[in-house]
């Protein structure tokens, strides 16, 4: 006779060890016998069937699957490498239908609809092909000693997605999430025209603006020699020069050097009359569409910030410009660009190429897109 558990739920007949019952996949525990779910050892009535013979329960273990079968079903115990019978009509002791798991492939009487090892949801009875449950020796897989290595298994990539680094997510007018160009290769041109990353509508891109690709296992992007340039949003503060370009809400700036150099007279001796130059560290000079030049702005001092109002510089009529928006300051001949916690961001021109990072926007003619590095 055979020693197991026996469901508390439909009081199905499972082998010692068994996590799941076989037949409604009610998790078995030694711990919670009852209402809630568990399950309780038993053993066939005696011969006298007088009373139930009950055995202790031995420590749990996993039913092992190779090995010869040994012969203490005689006994009343359950061997280690025995499986309990299916419901199925009875077989020859050789051979009895059995299926694999497929997520720890563990092998089980076929008919049985929950694995009793991982407690998995088994396929119809009808997707199956009864299989001898003990396979012949040459072809069984022998138990892995303890200490000894795992097998190592390979695993393939089956598409583009899987093979790629990083992805660039297009950011729509109202701040949701647009397509996503995956970046599988090497080489990824953006621009107007017979690009990868195709935008045939913006008049403001080149045909062939940008080139996003790796390096020394990070992401790049490089201008190609585009005329408006690629732009990259600044995090906290930025080291700049002059002659550096940067964006803040529709604005496009320049920081120029302020031209204190003393004015040369004429030919003849005479000085150039107009209003006085006040001693400054920088200015900042907007850039009109068509390339005209705009206002331009000359520091008081070492700092010269940018916003909505209450600044040095406003631009009241920008909606993408916050109240605060940037800041540009001198310390010891060292320029700093900051952003102030702005809504949209402030963005720095980059100068040939620069590395991306996980999280980073990238503005090129009318296109802002989010960097993810997968």
């Amino acid at each position: 006779m055979d020693v197991g558990l026996v469901c508390d739920s439909c009081s199905a007949f499972n082998p010692m060890g068994a996590q799941r019952c076989l037949r409604c996949g009610t998790a078995l525990s030694l711990d919670t016998p009852g209402a809630n779910g568990g399950a309780t050892v038993r053993a066939p009535m005696s011969n006298e069937g007088s009373r139930p013979i009950i055995r202790p329960s031995a420590p749990r273990e996993t039913t092992r699957l190779s090995g010869p079968r040994d012969d203490t079903r005689k006994t009343g115990r359950l061997g280690s490498h025995d499986l309990p019978r299916s419901s199925s009509p009875r077989h020859s002791d050789d051979v009895e239908e059995a299926q694999t798991c497929p997520t720890c492939g563990a092998a089980m009487p076929f008919g049985h609809r929950f694995c009793f090892n991982c407690g998995t949801r088994l396929p119809d009875s009808a997707d199956f092909t009864p299989t001898p449950a003990f396979p012949p020796e040459e072809t069984r897989v022998k138990a892995r000693s303890p200490g000894s290595p795992k097998p190592q298994r390979s695993t393939m990539f089956f598409g583009a997605m899987q093979a790629a680094r990083a992805k660039l997510t297009l950011i729509r007018g109202d701040g949701l999430d647009g397509v996503s160009f995956t970046l599988a290769g090497e080489d990824h041109f953006a621009g107007r025209e017979d690009c990868p990353l195709l935008f045939p509508d913006d008049p403001f891109l080149s045909p062939v603006h940008a080139n996003f690709f790796y390096r020394g296992g990070q992401l790049v992007v490089r201008d190609e020699s585009s005329i408006n340039g690629v732009y990259v949003r600044i995090i906290g503060s930025a080291p700049v020069n002059f002659g550096t370009w940067f964006l803040v809400g529709e604005q496009v700036l320049e920081i120029q050097s302020p031209g204190d150099e003393i004015d040369d007279a004429t030919v003849d001796g005479t000085y150039f009359f107009a209003s006085p130059k006040r001693l400054s560290h920088m200015r900042v000079v907007q850039t009109l569409r068509g390339g005209d030049t705009g206002l331009a702005f000359r520091a008081h001092g070492a700092e010269l910030s940018i916003g909505r109002e209450g600044n040095d510089i406003n631009f009241p009529d920008d909606p993408f410009i916050s109240g605060h928006h940037a800041l540009l300051s001198w310390d010891q001949g060292r320029l700093t660009l900051s952003d102030l916690g702005s809504k949209n961001g402030t963005f720095v021109r980059i100068e040939g190429e620069q590395v991306l990072r996980h999280g980073d926007y990238v503005f090129m003619g009318q296109q802002l897109l989010r960097v993810e590095i997968v």
